[in-house]
């Protein structure tokens, strides 16, 4: 490939030989004659000055640079020593096709700085094939307990990620916002609901906590229902905080819904413990109610946030009194009906806007919300007797296995993708240590009528199809576990993406409590068209592998893709209890230059393989893979491949596929 040549667009700027500029006193005489930039790229430059009369004693030289004319050592500088009457240096990471203006500086003992005349020069535009070839991918370890303390949090990036929320804000940053859970409890005792940012979604800048300390609303609250039933009031509740969610509700304002659980007994208000296995202040009561509150900030970068207090708290279609409880560790006549955690939050075309909440339990509801204050639209009252399934604290819109208090799912995301004119809501099945997975169902409404792939109504109790994510290993990693309670969002320009937590899997070895290490994880969404059954358009593919911010331009060629792939396959009923569903594991699939297919897949075996290198779509046997380039994690070194995922039938029902191309 040749190199592109890149044109500089204004002259270079010469400082006069005969008006020298200087730093007198006991520093000498120092000038500069002469500053160039001979080699520019699109994202780098070499610039060189020419000195004379330079004396030993400086306190640093180099260059500063920027966007603005005259930048000074305040600007972006790099620093580099004299030699030989030469400075040279190399601005990297710079902006394609911008103009940047450069000064040579040096700077004294005595704090005086003299600087050269200035040049400037304009970065390239790379084609697609050299952006390509110069992407360098993410080298950040997936195993960060050795950063995982509170005082290396700067180097965090991702580490410690749990139930993200992500939103992109006006000023092009995208901030995300989490649970408190930490390896190690690193988080403890600063703040909660914390929060980071980023430009690109590859490298992220840890902010710090958005909620300082539990505001007193949440105490006050529960002790005023505990009033009313009879109970004792609760002086030292013991707190969780969970899975906030944030969005842009309009220019200048961003709510945050979070969940603050109250993990104390009802009857004598002491909180849940369990020592060796054993509840000791178990009172044969259930735990008490959870609450979701609101807070609001018309600056994400500011990361003050001015709490609203109370939306919704849990709730139950039983008596006041029924909170009877026989055996600590079963689950079967849970007390409240909607637990209020796990918000998420929708606004429509025309206006409306509604949280869907809950967990476990009985199931999820859906809330309509005020749109000037945030909270309930309608009077909530007392949180007993509720009925069902239209009720004060919200309409029963999913579950699933219907009519059980315990029914294994939980972390509802509900957004609208206005291409395909529905709401999707992203559901986490199963216990997030290991088995956590993602089913995705759609509805034309934000409160009502979701349906699988199958057309299942989720109100009906039934396991919802398609899979979207699942614990899986591809080969030379670990694999991940505890993929799920998601968040969905855009780029505002069209492209979608997928981010949750994912954990290691247990007991390996070297890595202390392995389990326990949450790293968040970011996804491009491709969306079904096109497919053999309509009935299959318009859903969301997750990536199988990360978003690393590969460069996309390059057309993906027929010749790119023949060889060798690993290929992952989620179907049917997964095997085992929640606690030990198995990780889907990698197998080889090959595409012959001729057309075929070689894999261990009975459906696909000798099967013709066709390519739309227009769309980014192969087919296998009526199945659409759609394409996409992205990181190849478990390469060392890492490096881009292209991936896919796609819907099908197999012998077990719908399944999903992931493809990742070997080099």
């Amino acid at each position: 490939m040749k190199n592109i040549i890149f044109v500089i667009i204004a002259l270079l700027m010469f400082s006069c030989k005969d008006d020298t500029l200087s730093l007198n006193g006991d520093t000498g005489s120092l000038a500069f004659n002469a500053i160039s930039v001979p080699d520019i790229t699109y994202k780098s430059a070499t610039v060189k000055a020419e000195v004379s009369n330079s004396p030993a004693n400086l306190l640093k030289t180099g260059f500063c640079y920027g966007t603005e004319a005259s930048p000074e050592i305040n600007s972006s500088l790099v620093e580099t020593n004299i030699s030989e009457g030469v400075m040279q240096a190399e601005l990297s990471s710079l902006s394609e096709s911008t103009k940047y203006y450069v000064r040579a500086f040096a700077m004294a003992y005595d704090g005086k700085v003299v600087y050269s005349d200035e040049a400037s020069f304009t970065t390239g535009s790379p084609d697609a094939e050299q952006r390509l070839a110069d992407y360098v991918a993410p080298t950040y370890d997936d195993d960060y307990t050795n950063i995982s303390s509170w005082n290396q949090r700067s180097r965090w990036n991702l580490a410690n990620v749990h139930d993200p929320s992500v939103v992109k804000a006006d000023d092009g940053y995208y901030y995300m916002y989490q649970t408190d859970a930490s390896y190690g409890n690193a988080h403890a005792a600063h703040g909660h609901f914390h929060c980071r940012r980023s430009k690109d979604l590859v490298n992220w800048e840890y902010m710090g906590a958005t909620m300082p300390s539990t505001p007193d609303w949440v105490l006050e609250e529960v002790n005023k229902t505990r009033a009313e039933m009879g109970l004792e009031p609760i002086t030292s509740p013991q707190y969780g905080y969970w899975a906030p969610v944030v969005r842009k509700v309009r220019e200048g304002l961003y709510r945050m819904y979070y969940s603050i659980v109250i993990d104390n007994y009802i009857k004598t208000g002491k909180p849940a413990v369990t020592i060796n296995n054993v509840a000791v202040n178990f009172d044969n009561s259930w735990t008490e109610r959870a609450y979701i509150g609101l807070m609001e900030t018309s600056d994400p970068a500011s990361n003050i946030w001015e709490d609203k207090g109370m939306v919704v708290c849990s709730s139950t279609d039983k008596n006041m009194d029924a909170w009877g409880r026989v055996n600590p560790n079963g689950f079967g006549d849970v007390y409240f009906y909607f637990n209020a955690i796990d918000p998420t939050y929708v606004i429509t075309p025309t206006g409306e806007h509604w949280m869907i909440y809950g967990s476990w339990h009985s199931g999820f509801a859906a809330l309509q919300i005020n749109p000037e204050t945030g909270k309930a639209l309608n009077e909530l009252g007392d949180p007993w007797n509720i009925g069902f399934p239209e009720t004060r604290y919200g309409r029963f819109i999913a579950t699933r296995t219907f009519g059980s208090r315990w029914q294994g799912s939980e972390g509802p995301e509900v957004v609208y993708n206005p291409d395909t004119g529905y709401y999707y809501m992203f559901m986490a099945y199963g216990q997030l240590s290991v088995s956590y997975n993602t089913r995705v169902v759609r509805s034309k409404y934000p409160a009502f009528e979701y349906r699988d792939m199958r057309g299942t109504l989720v109100t009906d109790g039934k396991q919802a199809w398609p899979i979207v994510t699942h614990p899986y290993q591809f080969n030379g990693s670990y694999g991940w576990v505890g993929i799920s309670h998601c968040g969905i969002f855009s780029d505002d320009a069209g492209n979608w993406f997928y981010t949750s937590q994912a954990r290691f899997p247990a007991d390996i070895p070297g890595i202390n409590q392995s389990n326990a290490v949450m790293m968040g994880h970011v996804r491009s969404i491709r969306w079904t068209e096109g497919e053999t059954n309509p009935d299959m358009n318009g859903w969301p593919i997750v990536m199988p592998e990360r978003y690393g911010a590969v460069p996309q331009d390059l057309p993906i060629s027929k010749d790119e893709l023949t060889g060798n792939w690993e290929l992952i396959i989620f179907s049917g009923k997964p095997t085992g209890s929640d606690a030990t569903t198995e990780i889907k594991k990698s197998q080889i699939l090959t595409l012959n230059q001729d057309g075929t297919v070689e894999t261990g897949v009975s459906e696909w075996t000798g099967k013709q393989w066709t390519y739309d290198a227009a769309k980014k779509v192969i087919t296998i046997n009526e199945t659409r893979i759609y394409l996409q380039r992205e990181v190849d994690w478990e390469a060392t070194p890492r490096v881009h491949t292209v991936v896919g995922g796609g819907y099908g039938t197999s012998s077990e029902g719908i399944a999903t596929y992931w493809l990742k191309k070997l080099k």
